[in-house]
């Protein structure tokens, strides 16, 4: 069989994880092509809540003004409702997606960017789109089948759908981006723990004008708490918004040991006239399908010059809003590597440092997005859903709370407080922003890690601990004060390491350049201080960066801290150096 296509990497699937794999590695200049099963790029909303973490990445590769011009942003995803339907009583609200006052300011002090609602068919286009005017080639109709491995590449064998012909792809590495059943996962032999099809739900896609209804609440979700409700696992009904307020979407559960239900167009806008609570609304159905809970995450992502990313590793339920933003994170930490390996920049042992960065993360995320249906447990026995069957006694019990009552008094604390809880799901900053690293891509300083004074779950903690994200701050460049305005985020990334350090740490620039001269790895340097590359107008970097004015901050391309040094010593060249090889495994 023929060869008729060769390439640095071969990326199958073109979702988040394969779409920003695809636009990382043609940002940095390596060579890739994507191949997808599918005719186009997919048409239903799927994921959607895209968080700061994400929105970082983005910005970095140079898509972030893109994607908030399509997204819902953080205001109109207001707070999370739970009623008895749409047009029926409400039981409460829960401040989300830091739209608290206190949140909103802990949120803008962590990132320059902001969380919103990005739905998968919008973002998509935008990955891909981007990645192939930098260069990236995709076939669509063109499905992968079979892989091979030597010392020198792998050898894909996919099929052309229009054709029927079988053709094969010469790549130095192959990434498995394809989804929860990856045929690339299944065919390395990788191992996972935990067990697919916890569950069963369905999604209703549809279009009605609900203005009337949410307008004067904006959510992104509606919890209909109504009896017969429900969504597998969690036992309520859920409508989502896609568009305000026009475009939703609705997710219902079935039991998934009687089988997949079939659904039609008749039982689709039963359903969402009785969540919304209004018999006579008009809806058009856009479309519905069926799809698994499940609980299942990778204990290994790599297989030699294999690598499986996005929901290939993490298979999980879209609470928390984690799947999508995992995903383009995990081939963002990839991509990096990978471009330093075949620049030959670095050893191929950086490589293996994928494996041991993001299993953690998965694990993390599908353990916090199965908890969070748990979670919802407390709710449904404050209401009394819990003690019957019964429908009509289901009413009578969630009705209690409005009553003059010891009962309704005790209903009504038990709600308020699990209803807070909840905060666990859908304003869990701490779960996005606070990813540690550790693999040997990571140098130690020999100093205890710091012990976090908030929850991490809710919370973000900043620090300039070796394998955490690089904080937040503003600095500024240029006249009269500083005319043009920079995060930290934006002296980073780019593919390039970045060395920060102060008055008194020009060595360590000098050290870089050396380094950058002898292996021609790029290290961009800043000083910070008056009259320097930048200027911390604030007065807040010192408080921030945990190091001397003199000492130094190494930071990796994909904005993490690789190495610090609280001061300069006598011999930064050598630190420096070393720092740097272990990093890249020189």
């Amino acid at each position: 069989m023929a060869i008729l296509i060769e390439t640095d990497v071969l990326i199958v699937g073109s979702g988040p994880a394969g779409g920003t794999m695809a636009l990382a590695l043609s940002t940095y200049g390596v060579d890739n092509v994507v191949v997808t099963r599918f005719s186009r790029l997919v048409r239903t909303p799927r994921a959607h809540i895209t968080n700061q973490r994400t929105m970082e990445v983005l910005r970095d590769l140079g898509v972030e003004d893109e994607v908030m011009k399509q997204a819902v942003p953080r205001e109109l995803m207001g707070n999370n409702v739970f009623c008895e339907t749409l047009a029926g009583e409400e039981l409460g609200r829960i401040h989300s997606w830091q739209n608290h006052p206190l949140r909103a300011a802990a949120a803008e002090m962590a990132s320059p960017t902001s969380i919103n609602d990005t739905p998968q068919n919008l973002m998509e286009p935008i990955l891909i789109g981007n990645a192939t005017q930098r260069g990236t080639k995709i076939r669509y109709n063109t499905e992968y089948l079979r892989h091979e491995q030597d010392e020198e590449g792998v050898t894909a064998t996919v099929k052309d759908h229009l054709t029927s012909e079988e053709y094969q792809i010469r790549a130095k590495y192959l990434y498995g981006a394809d989804g929860g059943n990856s045929q690339v996962a299944d065919h390395c032999g990788l191992p996972f723990a935990g067990e697919m099809g916890v569950g069963g739900s369905m999604n209703i896609v549809f279009e009605a004008d609900l203005s009337k209804y949410v307008a004067h609440r904006p959510s992104v979700l509606y919890w209909v708490m109504q009896p017969g409700a429900n969504i597998g696992g969690i036992g309520m009904g859920l409508i989502r918004m896609v568009r305000p307020w026009w475009k939703w979407l609705i997710v219902w559960g079935y039991d998934i040991n009687q089988g997949t239900p079939e659904i039609d167009e008749e039982f689709a806008i039963g359903v969402a006239r009785d969540l919304i609570g209004d018999p006579n609304i008009d809806i058009k159905i856009d479309s519905y399908s069926v799809w698994t809970v499940n609980n299942m995450y990778g204990t290994c992502n790599t297989d030699r010059r294999v690598f499986c990313g996005g929901d290939a590793m993490h298979r999980h339920p879209p609470s928390n809003g984690l799947g999508s933003n995992t995903s383009i994170q995990d081939s963002y930490n990839l991509a990096w590597k990978l471009a330093m390996v075949l620049q030959g920049y670095a050893s191929p042992a950086l490589l293996s440092t994928y494996n041991d960065e993001r299993i953690p993360i998965a694990k993390q995320i599908v353990t916090r997005a199965n908890q969070s249906i748990d979670e919802f447990g407390p709710i449904f026995d404050a209401i009394g859903f819990l003690s019957t069957e019964d429908p009509d006694e289901k009413k009578a019990n969630m009705a209690r709370r409005k009553e003059n009552t010891p009962e309704g008094k005790k209903q009504r604390e038990a709600l308020r407080k699990a209803l807070l809880f909840k905060r666990y799901e859908f304003d869990a900053h701490g779960v996005d922003m606070n990813q540690r690293y550790e693999s040997s891509a990571v140098v130690s300083d020999n100093t205890p890690k710091p012990e976090p004074d908030v929850d991490v779950e809710l919370s973000y903690f900043r620090t300039t601990y070796p394998g955490t994200k690089v904080p937040h701050n503003w600095f500024r460049r240029g006249p009269f004060g500083g005319t043009e305005k920079l995060a930290t985020l934006d002296l980073c990334g780019r593919g390039a390491f970045t060395l920060l350090t102060g008055i008194g740490g020009e060595g360590w620039v000098e050290a870089a350049r050396d380094y950058s001269a002898a292996s021609g790895v790029p290290i961009r340097t800043y000083v910070v201080g008056p009259g320097q590359d930048v200027e911390d107008v604030y007065q807040e970097w010192a408080d921030i960066r945990e190091v001397d004015e003199e000492g130094c901050l190494l930071v990796r391309p994909d904005g993490y801290i690789g190495f610090r040094s609280k001061s300069i010593g006598d011999s930064p060249n050598e630190v420096l150096t070393q720092a740097m090889n272990q990093i890249l495994g020189r």
